[in-house]
């Protein structure tokens, strides 16, 4: 999840519940313990649904490089957030008491990803990416979380749910603790749903001060085993 990577409003669901099993993929998952050292395991096939969830199940994620090249990913350690542990900073505890911003599930999920996408600093979500996470939600996999300012779309997170796991892919702001909001409301979702693995993939400053730890690979992949085998709904 990249870095920009609880007042709720109603939601109203517009992704299939439960989500559809899409064909199985044409791909043979390698073993995610064959990585490198920087996490990298192999590179081509497709974002077909089906090989998107395989890869998420095995415990390996796309990344694609700046020129749009596909990659796959399996880093040790892998970066969590503990259900129980996310970090709730003063500032953030005083804006959720005042209740500036409303939180949406499933509202605005083409918003939220376009707006992950749009950094002036680059951005691994390619259109290849775009168009293929946006396939899982209708779906029924990918999810997002809105965070409204008013009518104005402030932040939000998206990700991809499997069982009790959730992997988030990036999420944004455009107004002070507005993405701190969306993840906060992501956590207590994810909690009062049954899940128990958020994976974030890769670990960073900005998220470490969020509560993210890492854990070796072997250990997540114990965890992931047990979270997708899990009959949670997000």
């Amino acid at each position: 999840m990249t870095e920009e990577r609880l007042a709720t409003g109603g939601d109203a669901p517009r992704v299939p519940t439960p989500p559809i099993e899409p064909p199985p993929t044409l791909y043979r998952m390698p073993d995610p313990r064959d990585a490198i050292a920087s996490g990298l395991l192999a590179g081509g096939g497709d974002l077909e649904p089906g090989t998107i969830l395989a890869a998420y199940r095995s415990g390996i994620f796309p990344w694609p490089d700046a020129a749009g090249t596909l990659f796959w990913w399996s880093p040790d350690p892998r970066a969590i957030l503990p259900l129980d542990g996310m970090h709730v900073s003063r500032s953030l505890q005083r804006t959720q008491r005042r209740g500036r911003f409303r939180v949406t599930v499933n509202r605005a999920y083409a918003d939220v990803i376009a707006a992950c996408a749009d950094r002036s600093d680059g951005t691994w979500i390619t259109p290849a990416i775009h168009a293929a996470y946006t396939h899982l939600h209708a779906l029924g996999w990918a999810h997002s979380i809105e965070v409204w300012d008013g009518e104005v779309l402030a932040g939000g997170v998206y990700g991809l749910a499997i069982g009790g796991f959730f992997a988030a892919e990036s999420m944004f702001h455009r107004v002070r603790d507005a993405s701190k909001t969306g993840l906060a409301a992501l956590v207590e979702r994810l909690r009062a749903h049954g899940f128990t693995l958020f994976d974030v993939q890769l670990q960073t400053p900005h998220l470490a001060s969020l509560g993210v730890v890492e854990i070796p690979r072997a250990e997540y992949l114990a965890h992931l085993a047990a979270a997708t085998a899990r009959p949670a709904t997000f």
